[in-house]
């Protein structure tokens, strides 16, 4: 029996209305085999967690540019714990400083992928660190 394909959730949080890198990541996941929900602009993080749980996805992947992670990234973990969905992995990447990283981290973002990442890089992490939830 094959493996199932993994299900991943590209989200944009907050007002930041810039989405070439988060398509580009989409379409990236999606050509590396994995099956890809996008969810669009000017995702609260409710939203991307009532999809998240909908969809039924093995993890979350936020892309901002907004500078906002600091509330968002932590707040998508906050909401999937209080829904009982703590168990769906976060990850993301965007416009981050390095000093930035090890509070998400901490706040429990899997991963921080920041400019010059190549795609190829995040495919490889996604192999290697996210499994199927069932």
């Amino acid at each position: 029996m094959s493996e199932r394909k993994l299900r991943l959730l590209v989200a944009k949080p907050g007002l930041d209305g810039h989405d070439r890198g988060a398509k580009i990541v989409a379409r990236s996941f999606r050509d590396a085999g994995f099956e890809v929900i996008y969810t669009g602009l000017r995702q609260t993080p409710e939203q991307i967690v009532n999809t998240a749980i909908q969809e039924d996805v093995d993890a979350v992947s936020l892309s901002i540019l907004s500078g906002a992670h600091n509330t968002l990234f932590p707040r998508v973990i906050e909401l999937l714990r209080e829904k009982d969905a703590a168990d769906i992995p976060v990850f993301g990447g965007g416009i981050i400083p390095e000093e930035d990283i090890a509070g998400l981290k901490a706040a429990g973002v899997l991963a921080v992928f920041t400019p010059g990442t190549s795609t190829e890089e995040i495919n490889r992490w996604v192999r290697e660190t996210i499994r199927p939830r069932d």
